[in-house]
């Protein structure tokens, strides 16, 4: 959006987000698990402070492999683009980390197709170890080597970005 919201729309019924049209903006990510276990949009307001979204945990048993998968497509003018980062916090340093995978779309002519997203979106790829040795780990949403998950959205006037959840497996990449 260009120009911030001011209806309140938290607890809405809604199935949308609305963003920063240039700049960032934070989703926060919650963990349906431990409410009711349904994906909600919690807070769409993301122009005037964070969002909020609740998902279930993709990977709960840690296996490499998601409960269901996450697909994108740019929709709106031609010409927007998008970053969108996964974030949290390390519980053993209070550090924000961002992921070294981001989903990076533009809009373009023409239809647009959807593209499996999950590796970028459900999971976070960082080096929370402090061994000295370049080693990055791919931990799922919700893992408990990090809390406070949340989407960097970093928007260069892209005006929809579609995100479909679908219960299909998707087996994360290697990292690296």
């Amino acid at each position: 959006m260009p120009k911030g919201k001011t209806a309140d729309m938290t607890g809405n019924s809604g199935h949308r987000i609305f963003v920063n049209l240039t700049g960032k903006t934070t989703i926060n990510l919650q963990n349906a698990d431990l409410t009711d276990g349904t994906f909600q949009v919690l807070d769409a307001n993301g122009t005037d402070g964070p969002a909020l979204f609740q998902l279930p945990s993709p990977d709960p048993d840690g296996d490499g492999v998601t409960s269901y998968s996450c697909y994108a497509r740019a929709l709106g003018t031609p010409g927007g683009s998008v970053k969108v980062t996964t974030c949290a916090t390390d519980v053993a340093t209070g550090e924000d980390v961002c992921s070294l995978e981001s989903l990076v779309t533009m809009r373009e002519k023409g239809g647009s197709k959807f593209q499996n997203v999950s590796n970028q979106l459900l999971s976070i790829v960082v080096d929370i170890t402090d061994d000295g040795i370049d080693n990055p780990v791919r931990y799922p949403l919700f893992s408990d080597e990090l809390q406070g998950y949340y989407w960097d959205y970093d928007n260069a006037g892209l005006k929809v970005l579609q995100l479909r959840f679908y219960e299909v497996p998707t087996t994360y990449a290697p990292v690296g």
